[in-house]
């Protein structure tokens, strides 16, 4: 009988891959060996504090940076290395930028269609027009920007950029300008409409609640590197750096000692989790524990005494003190509403068991801002 030949194992090509690049900024070091590939259809967010180099990681792949090391390439094509950089025009990039930059003197309609100069007329009024609908800003074509609120001046960038087709779409910190509530909104329905078009998305952002609402993966920046590339889920549960853990969410660290390979003995007794710990038996490591591990439950057996509140609609986040006063968050259903000073019985329910080596400089302290 004839061999047949093996088939071969295929993999499609990331569409943008961002191999080892390095940028600087008047001579100083702003982005160092910086990695991460998008997939097509793919939206993906830099998410990190002010100067750790998201914003130039972004200008570079735009094409507005040089490289002083790496390479960057779209659909294979190489579009930048040290000493030669494929202008903007040229990429199949568009871009939103935080202010907008719409063009005060013409209309919403004119705006859209300002990237589609070149194309015959009635295919650029079908794509206007499409665009006005999928954006809710049909009944505003004829507005000028001045006339437009925050929200809507936004999608009418979105839309302008989403009018050539262009393969990438780059936002730098889009939203920052507007309310927490339509900024939440707005970021939810740009996903919607960026997954529609089949365009992939890279935003940057300093917000977590919009990377968690707008991106399939995410990569945490500090300090010019990306400390973790992954799933909004992994990232709140199983962060792999402390600097993470800190960045992301909220929660209290407290210390501990590995008892087990899955379990570590605390002042609250014995805490277990899915995951094996990843230091040795009798290391000293400091646990966080984030508001939804610690659940109501009027037989659990930690007593604690509320000591502050913030009522967030469907719950409220309380601040909790034990007897040793160890001070952790704990989310409650907004009908448990519990006055300053009064006990309260919890347990913790942590399935994951977030632990780094111990620091006593961080021991029980607030990982994120104070409540608002």
């Amino acid at each position: 009988m004839d061999s047949q030949p093996a088939s071969e194992h295929w993999e499609p090509m990331p569409l943008l891959e961002v191999d080892a690049i390095g940028a600087d900024y008047g001579g100083e070091p702003v982005i160092e060996s910086l990695s991460f590939d998008v997939e097509r259809g793919e939206i993906v967010s830099l998410l990190g504090p002010s100067g750790c180099g998201k914003t130039t990681a972004l200008r570079t792949i735009a094409g507005f940076e040089p490289l002083q090391a790496g390479a960057i390439m779209i659909d294979q094509r190489q579009i930048s290395v040290p000493g030669m950089t494929v202008p903007p025009e040229q990429r199949s990039i568009g871009m939103v930028f935080q202010d907008y930059a719409l063009f005060p003197h013409l209309t919403v309609r004119d705006n859209i269609a300002f990237g589609l100069r070149k194309k015959p007329a009635a295919n650029r009024q079908a794509q206007v027009g499409r665009l006005l609908d999928a954006t809710g800003l049909g009944n505003l074509s004829e507005r000028y920007p001045h006339e437009l609120s925050g929200g809507q001046q936004q999608r009418v960038a979105l839309a302008r950029a989403l009018a050539p087709r262009p393969t990438l779409l780059l936002l730098d910190e889009p939203f920052s300008n507007l309310d927490v509530e339509l900024r939440e909104r707005l970021s939810v329905e740009v996903r919607d409409l960026l997954k529609s078009e089949g365009i992939s998305g890279i935003l940057v952002t300093h917000d977590q609640h919009e990377a968690f609402a707008m991106s399939d993966k995410i990569g945490v920046m500090h300090h010019g590197r990306i400390l973790q590339w992954d799933t909004p889920y992994n990232l709140y549960h199983e962060p792999s750096d402390r600097f993470v853990a800190d960045f992301i969410g909220q929660g209290r660290f407290i210390p501990g000692t590995v008892h087990s390979s899955h379990a570590l003995a605390t002042e609250l007794g014995p805490l277990s989790g899915k995951d094996p710990c990843r230091y040795p038996i009798g290391t000293k490591v400091d646990i966080l524990i984030r508001p939804d591990d610690v659940v109501p439950d009027e037989q659990g057996d930690i007593e604690a005494v509320v000591k502050d509140k913030a009522f967030k609609g469907a719950e409220i986040l309380y601040t909790l003190e034990l007897p040793t006063r160890t001070r952790l968050l704990s989310l409650f259903p907004s009908h448990h509403d519990h006055p300053l000073g009064s006990a309260v019985r919890v347990r913790i329910d942590a399935e994951h068991l977030i632990c780094f080596p111990d620091n006593s400089q961080h021991q029980n302290t607030r990982i994120t801002e104070s409540i608002q």
